[in-house]
């Protein structure tokens, strides 16, 4: 497995164990800013601020305060700015349009690192998205989410190597396993992801209880980083962070 690691701030996604990133699902500032002081004492490497939470998402100004006041707390803590859409079990129900301008407002913000795009809104809207974030300096995760099934292996490979071609830095998909074998479905379309000779990182997961050790082997199977719980879940299955931490490192020591 040979994949070309992602260098962003102080860390290093794709090489060695997952980078652990914790999600924000709070919906006033002082909430997500509270949050945030209190998950960077749990050490994570990236924080998701959900902004499909967030309750004045569409105020321009207020979000760009939020975002400087997010970046001076977390320091040198990697930042990942995600709009959910409805769609795909998010908060938000957005057009097309104002999905757009909202990740250009948040690349133009000077705030963040990492932004979350959903590859399938509509055709070529990743690929734009890309374009403008990669102007500002900010790295780009394609994302898929799938709360009622797990496609086929072919199918989750296909999505993930779109992302990739449409320029996304990072290929994220989430499914729901119905059955145990599932999650094998989704281990192994993640490993066949770098058997046909993909490099870039992606982030796989199976969800719910069922999926939750695919949270765990990312390192075995070639999934970048896990999101786990520092207190809330923003998606089924998650754990909380030093439990993670301590199986990541366990199963780290004895490859």
């Amino acid at each position: 497995m040979r994949i070309e690691g992602l260098c962003i701030r102080n860390i290093e996604i794709g090489m060695g164990m997952p980078q652990i990133c914790i999600p924000v699902v709070k919906q006033t500032a002082d909430e997500i800013l509270e949050y945030i002081g209190q998950i960077m004492e749990l050490q994570p490497d990236i924080i998701e601020l959900r902004m499909d939470w967030y309750e004045h998402i569409r105020d321009a100004e207020a979000t760009q305060r939020l975002l400087e006041s997010a970046r001076q707390l977390a320091g040198e803590t990697v930042l990942l700015f995600t709009i959910r859409t409805s769609n795909e079990g998010g908060e938000l129900t957005v057009s097309v349009e104002e999905y757009m301008n909202l990740c250009r407002m948040a690349c133009e913000s000077g705030c963040i690192d990492l932004l979350d795009v959903e590859a399938f809104m509509e055709d070529q809207v990743l690929m734009e998205i890309t374009k403008i974030a990669h102007e500002k300096q900010v790295y780009v995760i394609g994302s898929n989410h799938d709360f009622e099934k797990t496609p086929p292996e072919d199918e989750i490979t296909r999505r993930l190597e779109y992302m990739g071609q449409q320029g996304a830095d990072i290929a994220k998909i989430a499914v729901m396993p119905q059955t145990e074998k599932d999650v094998v479905t989704l281990l192994q379309a993640t490993t066949d992801y770098y058997d046909k000779g993909n490099k870039k990182p992606i982030v796989t997961m199976s969800m719910g209880g069922t999926g939750m050790i695919s949270r765990l082997v990312g390192e075995t199977f070639g999934s970048a980083i896990t999101f786990a719980s520092g207190g809330e879940v923003s998606a089924p299955g998650q754990i909380p962070v030093g439990d993670v931490r301590t199986m990541l490192a366990l199963l780290h020591k004895y490859r």
